[in-house]
This record gives structure tokens, C-alpha cells and sequence, in this order.
């Protein structure tokens, strides 16, 4: 008789396992195709002279993912990944970079899908997928030539606006050529002062703040478990 029991006892358990089963096979899923972008949020700010490769990190997104009027990934759903890479800052001015890795949404229900996402819309991406700081001692001459140029037109503005309405306005025959010479010599010192800094100066670092926003495109469809 106990025997008995206990078969009928299994029995029940190996039908209701085939039930579930054939429920999860059967679940209904919707699809967000490939090249689909998703704006996110950082939970924490990511930066590479603090955080370490192979780091976790969590972004929320900041706009509902709807397919055929249904919202199958609300607003705030948390996506998880790791810093797969960091090239540390180095001399001649070049900054570091920063490589993301996403590894999966967890969808309403708890389910955690794997994804595949690359960081789109961003002036400061590598060729590979990378977030840099700066291009190097080239960016950092550029940058010193722009504000060199911006020391000489302020320079020959001051000369020209400060004297106005001085002598009817004659005296800046004579000021604005002065402070433009003035302000061009500064620049150019100014100029070659930082550029010799820039060869012995270390690359910035990248800084991701939470009140940043990541523009991302999904490589690969995903099939999201709904209710």
C-alpha cells in the first residue's frame, strides 16, 4: 500500500513537471530587433582612474521599450555589464580609454536576457568601441592653437571696446592695433609654453557621470518573456 502511494505521489510530480514544461516552452515572448537604441542612465559614475577592468556597473533605462502598443520593457528596467577593458592615461597628453562590456536586461518578471549593446552618437569613440579622453598630443595643439587665437581676438576687442568713447572713438586707431600685436605675441607664448607641456603631460581620464546619458544600439534581437 505504501508503495502504491508513492508511485502515485511521483507519478503526480512527473506530470506536473511535464506541465510546466510544455508552459515555459510555450510562453509568450515579443521581439525588439537588431539596430534598436535605448537612451540609459548610470546607476554609479564609471571613471578609469578609479574603477578597475572587469568591474561591474548598472544603467537604467529612461524610456519605455513598446512593441505592438504593449510596454515590454518599462522605463527604468536595469541593464548590467562590465568594464571589459581601460587603457590608462599616458604621456604626450594621451587620455584613456574606456571599453564597456553589456551583458543582460532584467526584464519585469525577473528574468535576466542576455544582450548585446554598442555605444552610439559619442564624438569621443575609438574605431574599436572605445570612449576616450583625448586623441593625444595633436588633439592637445589644436586645443592650444583655438586659445591662443581667443587670447588675441579678446585682446584686440578690449582694445577696441575700452576705448570707444574715448577721443570720439580716434584713440583706437591706435589701441587696437597695439592690443592685437599685444594679444598675438601672448598667444603665440602662451601657444608654445603649453605645447611643450603637452609632450611630457599624462591624457585625461574618462569621467562618466550619472547625470550623463548613454546612447546604445542593440547588435543582436532580443525575445523579452511577457505577462
Amino acid at each position: 500500500m505504501f508503495k502504491k502511494i508513492i508511485s502515485a505521489f511521483l507519478a503526480v510530480l512527473l506530470i506536473s513537471g511535464v506541465s510546466f514544461g510544455a508552459f515555459n516552452a510555450n510562453a509568450k515572448t515579443k521581439r525588439i530587433t537588431a539596430g534598436t537604441r535605448f537612451e540609459l542612465k548610470l546607476v554609479n559614475p564609471i571613471s578609469t582612474d578609479i574603477n578597475i577592468e572587469g568591474q561591474e556597473f548598472e544603467a537604467i533605462m529612461m524610456s519605455d521599450q513598446l512593441q505592438d502598443s504593449d510596454v515590454i520593457l518599462p522605463m527604468g528596467s536595469l541593464i548590467r555589464g562590465t568594464i571589459k577593458r581601460i587603457v590608462p592615461a599616458r604621456s604626450f597628453s594621451r587620455g584613456a580609454i574606456l571599453y564597456l562590456d553589456f551583458d543582460h536586461v532584467v526584464t519585469p518578471n525577473g528574468r535576466q536576457i542576455p544582450l548585446s549593446l554598442s555605444i552610439t552618437g559619442r564624438e569621443d569613440m575609438t574605431y574599436d568601441g572605445g570612449i576616450a579622453a583625448s586623441q593625444g598630443y595633436k588633439q592637445a595643439v589644436k586645443e592650444n592653437w583655438r586659445k591662443s587665437v581667443d587670447i588675441t581676438k579678446n585682446a584686440t576687442n578690449w582694445g577696441n571696446e575700452t576705448f570707444e568713447d574715448f577721443a570720439g572713438g580716434y584713440f583706437r586707431i591706435l589701441t587696437v592695433p597695439v592690443c592685437a600685436v599685444g594679444g598675438a605675441l601672448g598667444g603665440v607664448a602662451y601657444s608654445a609654453g603649453t605645447d611643450i607641456y603637452a609632450i611630457f603631460a599624462k591624457g585625461k581620464n574618462v569621467n562618466l557621470k550619472t547625470t550623463d546619458r548613454l546612447y546604445v544600439i542593440l547588435a543582436e534581437p532580443i525575445d523579452i518573456p511577457v505577462i
